[in-house]
C-alpha cells in the first residue's frame, strides 16, 4: 500500500489530478444527465471532465521535466502547472468556475500543503471562484465551494479531518441546492457543478486516506440520476464487452433534459435565453479585462471571467457573438476562440470542407504496424506510444479528421474508457453522431473493424461491431518490471507475464513458452480463430512456432499473424 501524504506535495497533488480525471470520467454522464441550470445542455460533466484533463496534463509535464532528476518538483511548481493547465483547457460555465477554484487553491498551496494552509486554499478557492462570476446564484458550484470551505475551518492539525471535513460539507450543501434553486427543485435534481465539485473533493479525500469516500447524493431524493437509454438519439441497445455497455447506453433513467413545469434554458423571468456561448483565452491586462467584463455583462450572462497574471479564461452567454469576440480584441488579444449556437449544440469552426462521409471508424492502435493495417481497412488511426495514451482532443481530432456523420469509436484499452467517452461527447456536440465501443484491446478492435459494413444502418453496425469486440478474448505478453504479487502467484523481475482478458494467469521464465501456455488457456474455452500481433522486436520464427502449436493441438482453428511494429507488448493475442 502506498505510503499516504502527510501534506499535499508534488506527488500528491498529481496524485489527486490522476484520481479526479477518473472520478469525473466514471460520473460525466450521470454529471450530464442532470445538467438542467444555467443552460439544459447536457454537457457538464463532459466539459469538467476536459477541464480536468487539461490540468492533469500540465501536472504530467511537471513530472516528466524532472524524470532525469532525483527529486520529485516542488509543491508550487505542480499546482501551478494544475491550475494553468485547468485555465486553458477550461470548457463551459462550470469548468471555467472549477479552473477558478483550482486557481485559488493553487495561490495558497504553492507556500505549504499542510491542513493549515488548505482550510486557506479552500476558502481562497471559494472567494475566488465567486469574484470571477458577474452575478453569483445560490444553490450552484458556488454554494457548494462556500460550504466545503466552512466545514472546513477550525484548528486541527490533520490533513485528513480538514479534507474530510470539507468532502462532507460539500455534500451536504449538494443536497440542499433543490431548495435554493428552484429550477432544480423543479426537475428534481441537484446541482451538475456542484456534483462535479463533490467528485474532485472525494478525489483529494482518497489521496490523503486511501480509501474512496462514500460517494455525494446525486438527485434531491437521493436516488442515482442516469443517462438516456438511447445511443446520440439511436434506439439499439448495445451488447456488453466485458460487462462494460456501449457507450451512452444504460438500463434507463433520467433524460439529460428533465422533465419540468417550466423552460429550463431560461432566466427565471420566462425571458428567451441568449442563442450563442462564447468562450476565448484573452492576453489582456487587469485594468483591460476589468472594462471588458462590463461591456460582456451588458452583452449578455452566465459571464466567467477567470484567471490572472495577463492571462485569462473569459465565458459568456450572448445573443451577438461577434459583439463578444470584438470586445476581447479591444481589450488584448483573443485566441482559441469558440462559439456553440445552443439551438445546434455546434461549435463554429469556419471553413470550406468536401461533403462528410456517412461514416467512419476511429481506432486508437498500440503501434505502426496496426496502425497501417487499420488505414488500409478504411480507418482513421490514433497512435497510443508506449506511456504516452492519447488525451480527449487527440481522438476528438480524429474524429475531425475522419469527417463523416456518424463515427465509430474503438479505444482499444480499458483505462482509455473515460477519455474516449469525453471525446465522443464532445464531438456530438459538433453536430457528429458518435457511437463508443468500449474495446479493451487492439484484439477486439481488429475484429469490429472486420465486421463493419458501412452500408448499413448505424444502430446495426454498431451492434455487429460490440458482438464481435465481446467475442473475443485478448491477452498479452509483458515483462515483469519488480517482484510482486499477482493472480498467478510471486513474479520476480524479468518474468514474463502472461495477462489473459486483463488479469496476470501465466508467469513465464522466456516468451515462447509463456506464449504457448497462454494460448492453451484460451483455446481451452473453444475458438476459431487466433490472432497474434507481435512487436517489433519479436522474430518471425516465433509466430510461425506458435501457428503450429496451435495447428497441432487444435486442428479446426486458424490462425493469422499481423507485424504491430513499436508497441508496449511484445506480444498480443486473441481468440474468437
Amino acid at each position: 500500500m502506498p505510503q499516504l501524504p502527510d501534506d499535499l506535495d508534488a506527488v500528491a497533488v498529481r496524485t489527486w489530478c490522476s484520481l479526479a480525471l477518473e472520478a469525473l470520467g466514471r460520473e460525466r454522464a450521470e454529471i450530464d444527465a442532470i445538467n438542467v441550470y444555467p443552460i439544459a445542455d447536457g454537457d457538464t460533466g463532459t466539459n469538467l471532465y476536459l477541464t480536468l484533463e487539461s490540468a492533469a496534463a500540465a501536472v504530467e509535464a511537471v513530472f516528466a521535466a524532472h524524470e532525469t532528476g532525483a527529486t520529485a518538483p516542488a509543491t508550487a511548481d505542480a499546482v501551478r502547472a494544475m491550475a494553468h493547465g485547468a485555465l486553458i483547457g477550461a470548457r463551459g460555465n462550470s469548468g471555467t468556475i472549477l479552473a477558478q477554484l483550482l486557481r485559488g487553491m493553487a495561490g495558497v498551496l504553492a507556500d505549504g500543503g499542510d491542513a493549515a494552509h488548505l482550510r486557506l486554499a479552500l476558502t481562497s478557492a471559494a472567494d475566488a471562484a465567486r469574484q470571477a462570476v458577474a452575478h453569483p446564484v445560490e444553490g450552484t458550484v458556488l454554494t457548494v465551494a462556500a460550504e466545503a470551505a466552512e466545514a472546513a475551518r477550525g484548528e486541527d492539525p490533520d490533513l485528513r479531518t480538514v479534507v474530510t471535513a470539507a468532502y462532507e460539507g460539500a455534500r451536504a450543501a449538494l443536497a440542499r441546492t433543490p431548495e435554493q434553486l428552484a429550477v432544480l427543485g423543479r426537475a428534481g435534481v441537484v446541482d451538475a457543478g456542484g456534483r462535479g465539485l463533490v467528485a474532485v473533493l472525494g478525489a483529494l479525500v482518497e489521496t490523503v486516506t486511501g480509501q474512496a469516500p462514500v460517494r455525494g447524493p446525486r438527485t434531491a431524493s437521493g436516488n442515482a440520476a442516469k443517462a438516456p437509454v438511447t445511443m446520440d438519439g439511436g434506439s439499439v441497445v448495445g451488447l456488453p464487452v466485458g460487462g462494460t455497455p456501449v457507450e451512452g447506453v444504460t438500463e434507463g433513467g433520467l433524460p439529460a433534459s428533465a422533465p419540468v413545469e417550466g423552460p429550463l434554458d431560461c432566466p427565471e423571468d420566462g425571458s428567451a435565453g441568449p442563442a450563442f456561448e462564447v468562450i476565448y483565452l484573452l492576453e489582456a491586462r487587469d485594468e483591460q479585462v476589468a472594462r471588458l467584463r462590463t461591456r460582456l455583462d451588458a452583452l449578455g450572462d452566465s459571464l466567467v471571467v477567470v484567471g490572472g497574471d495577463g492571462l485569462w479564461h473569459v465565458h459568456v452567454h450572448v445573443d451577438d457573438a461577434g459583439a463578444a469576440v470584438e470586445a476581447g480584441v479591444e481589450a488584448g488579444r483573443p485566441y482559441r476562440i469558440r462559439i456553440t449556437h445552443f439551438a445546434t449544440e455546434s461549435g463554429h469552426d469556419v471553413r470550406v470542407q468536401a461533403e462528410p462521409a456517412q461514416r467512419a471508424v476511429v481506432v486508437v492502435v498500440p503501434g505502426d504496424g496496426l496502425a497501417g493495417l487499420c488505414t488500409e481497412a478504411g480507418a482513421t488511426t490514433v497512435i497510443a506510444r508506449p506511456g504516452e495514451p492519447p488525451a480527449s482532443g487527440e481522438l476528438v481530432e480524429a474524429i475531425r479528421r475522419a469527417h463523416a456523420r456518424e463515427v465509430v469509436l474503438l479505444p482499444n484499452d480499458a483505462a482509455l474508457r473515460h477519455t474516449a467517452a469525453a471525446a465522443a461527447e464532445q464531438a456530438r456536440t459538433e453536430g457528429v453522431r458518435v457511437a463508443l465501443v468500449p474495446t479493451r484491446a487492439a484484439v477486439q478492435g481488429i475484429a469490429a473493424l472486420a465486421v463493419h459494413e458501412p452500408d448499413r444502418g448505424f444502430d446495426e453496425d454498431v451492434v455487429a461491431m460490440t458482438a464481435a469486440a465481446g467475442a473475443t478474448r485478448y491477452a498479452e505478453l509483458a515483462v515483469a518490471e519488480r517482484q510482486s504479487w499477482t493472480m498467478a502467484g510471486i513474479c520476480q523481475a524479468g518474468d514474463i507475464l502472461g495477462l489473459i482478458d486483463g488479469d496476470v494467469a501465466v508467469i513465464g521464465s522466456d516468451v515462447p513458452h509463456t506464449a504457448r501456455t497462454v494460448l492453451d488457456r484460451m483455446l481451452a474455452a473453444g475458438g476459431e480463430l487466433v490472432t497474434l500481433v507481435l512487436g517489433e522486436d519479436v522474430p518471425d520464427a516465433l509466430a510461425d512456432a506458435l501457428e503450429e502449436h496451435v495447428r497441432e493441438g487444435h486442428l479446426a482453428v486458424d490462425t493469422v499473424v499481423y507485424r504491430g511494429g513499436h508497441q508496449r507488448a511484445p506480444l498480443l493475442i486473441g481468440v474468437e
